[in-house]
């Protein structure tokens, strides 16, 4: 057998090992070719959205590119750990510090090359499919067909078997044999007691409050301001909280009698603090990649759900005319609208709104003052709950429409009053939701016969603005609204249908490049765990074996292999859920809107997958385990 089979042997002999390194490098590979699919579309060639795409497209692959170099990286230096004995046997047979090296650089070659390959092939099958997928998520006019990316599968090619290449001689020319007698004896040599300083493990209790606490106390423009030293606090508490407070909760329970010495938890708690010691750099890093894919997919999600819902939410009417010149040619815009609307076969009702603007407290440009009989005509139409205000009544409308300056005057104006041309004073009696007619600020809604005694108001502007039943296609009602916001002055006219098509089409790139480097993150962050676990599977069989010996049954293991992954796989996923759900609170007190529902459902779907991910791995491992027990 020459020098090259032997190492092409050594490949699939520790199959079980390169299993998630070969999968996790496939994954990144296909999605990297996916992007490169995009890019090099033809479709993308003469498009508007061109230039966009492609350079979120470009961002994305550098970012996956960079990634996946770390992560590779990773996966081989924890293989290599775990082939210490290996090595040390194969020096005994005579095999040289730079044959080993150059083994081992081989070998990496190999696993690079298959995976490179396979990612590729398995992009092409998929290929159809993701592209349809990007066709309704991009809102894209034009067909993605099919097309045979060369162009792609040359820059996939070339760019990851230069990775490839570059890992591998970078991993051997660093790689360290040690001494014979530590390769030999490395898994064998006893470990000293995990020891966590009780100062370090306050100090991350502290630092991960305050950062929280803080998270959540800012709202509006404060919390960029806050952003960047509470994602420095938490990221040290982390870091803290796995290397020194974890260990120190494991000690104490281990003092606690009755808990160590009930049924296998000395197995347990003997076993879980050099778990957690050895393995806080891992959990470290998973639960950060995590907090990463779990926020910025939970951001881009947010957002969007925050601007498609604040437009409809600030314009509840199909179309809206806001003239700026409030003296000459309002009619025969109007007509313009009205016409262009019919000709459209659009069956929509026009309401004409007066807005009075009336001397009050401390705002000099006036507050809006409507008449609560044109509100409840508007409500009507949109079919929201109407008003029904006393004679001389006068309500306060509450800030409808979410934004960053924070500065709703609801309960000041409450206390404000405006003095009747008969000379009454009338004054707000209550607050009220007012979404029929909604406004960045608050304002008044009076009663018929009051708002016929206001004062002489500072300004008075005319709003008209259509409703359309649901009989009405999306496609005339975008149509429609295209043609009129290009015949206004920008501004004066609003299409909420045309307004939300455009916020679809252009926020679709991000969205869908997002959501893919948060998929590699995840998948990375998850092959982290794999690697470790398994790092330490020969290791536990030979424990688990001895212990056998001494009496354990096979559901007593199962139980405590059960409870050792579980912590191993969700000790840090649910610190960065906790992570996660700050953040994504934080970015719903920004925008003083509630993210609740999507920050649910983006923080469920990861915990659903690492669930699923959880019960693969630990099946296979009780697999192995079991079977030398038995």
């Amino acid at each position: 057998m020459t020098f090259r089979q032997f190492a092409f042997n050594n490949v699939f002999r520790n199959k079980r090992l390169y299993a998630a390194y070969f999968l996790s490098s496939l994954f990144t590979v296909m999605v990297f070719f996916t992007f490169a699919i995009f890019a090099f579309h033809p479709s993308f060639q003469n498009s508007d959205m061109n230039k966009n795409v492609m350079f979120g497209l470009t961002v994305a692959g550098g970012i996956i590119y960079v990634f996946s170099f770390f992560f590779v990286l990773y996966s081989m230096s924890a293989f290599l750990q775990s082939r210490k004995k290996e090595f040390g046997l194969l020096m005994i047979q005579g095999m040289s510090t730079q044959q080993i090296r150059l083994m081992v650089f081989m070998e990496n070659m190999v696993i690079g090359l298959f995976a490179t390959i396979s990612g590729i092939l398995l992009g092409l099958v998929f290929a159809k499919l993701i592209l349809l997928l990007a066709e309704n998520v991009l809102i894209f006019e034009e067909s993605l067909h099919f097309y045979w990316p060369l162009s792609a599968v040359l820059i996939t090619f070339i760019s990851f078997i230069l990775l490839f290449l570059f890992i591998s001689l970078f991993v051997s020319f660093i790689l360290r044999t040690r001494k014979l007698v530590d390769l030999i004896k490395g898994d064998k040599k006893p470990k000293d007691e995990p020891k966590a300083s009780m100062l370090l493990s306050i100090l991350a209790v502290l630092l991960l409050l305050g950062g929280y606490g803080t998270a959540l106390y800012v709202k509006g423009m404060s919390v960029i301001v806050a952003m960047v030293p509470v994602i420095v606090v938490v990221i040290i508490g982390t870091y803290l909280l796995f290397s020194q407070l974890n260990v120190f909760i494991i000690r104490r329970l281990k003092r606690n009698e009755s808990l160590f010495w009930r049924n296998t938890n000395m197995i347990l708690f003997s076993d879980l603090a050099f778990r957690m010691k050895d393995n806080a750099r891992s959990f470290f890093m998973v639960a950060i990649i995590s907090t990463v894919a779990f926020s910025a997919i939970g951001a881009l999600y947010g957002t969007h759900s925050y601007l498609t819902k604040a437009i409809v939410q600030a314009n509840p009417f199909t179309y809206s005319y806001h003239p700026y010149d409030q003296t000459e040619n309002i009619q025969k815009n109007v007509e313009y609208a009205k016409n262009t609307i019919a000709q459209n076969g659009i069956d929509a009702k026009q309401l004409d709104m007066t807005e009075m603007y009336l001397p009050f407290a401390d705002k000099p440009d006036g507050i809006l003052v409507l008449n609560a009989k044109d509100y409840n005509k508007a409500a009507k139409l949109l079919g929201k709950k109407q008003l029904d205000l006393q004679a001389g009544e006068a309500v306060i409308a509450k800030q409808s429409i979410a934004n960053l300056n924070q500065n709703d005057h609801a309960d000041k104006w409450m206390q404000q009053s405006i003095t009747l041309t008969d000379g009454k004073t009338v004054k707000p009696s209550r607050q009220v939701e007012a979404d029929a007619y909604p406004n960045v600020d608050s304002y008044m809604i009076v009663a018929e016969e009051t708002y016929k005694k206001l004062p002489k108001p500072l300004k008075v502007k005319h709003h008209f603005v259509w409703i359309a039943s649901e009989k009405n296609k999306p496609e005339q009602l975008r149509k429609a609204g295209e043609l009129l916001q290009e015949h206004y002055e920008p501004g004066a006219f609003f299409s909420t249908d045309f307004v939300l098509y455009e916020i679809e089409k252009g926020y679709g790139p991000i969205l869908f490049i997002g959501l893919f480097i948060g998929i590699v993150f995840f998948v990375s962050a998850g092959s982290f765990l794999y690697f470790r676990l398994f790092t330490d599977l020969s290791e536990d069989k030979t424990k688990f074996q001895a212990i056998a010996k001494m009496g354990l049954t096979v559901p007593e293991m199962k139980k405590i292999v059960n409870r050792q992954t579980a912590l191993l796989f969700f000790a840090p996923m649910a610190v960065a859920l906790i992570h996660g759900a700050i953040a994504l609170t934080s970015l719903s007190r920004m925008f003083s809107y509630n993210l609740v529902r999507e920050s649910a459902m983006v923080l469920t779907s990861f915990l659903v997958i690492q669930i699923i991910y959880y019960l693969i791995v630990r099946f296979f491992y009780v697999k192995q385990i079991k079977e030398v027990i038995e």
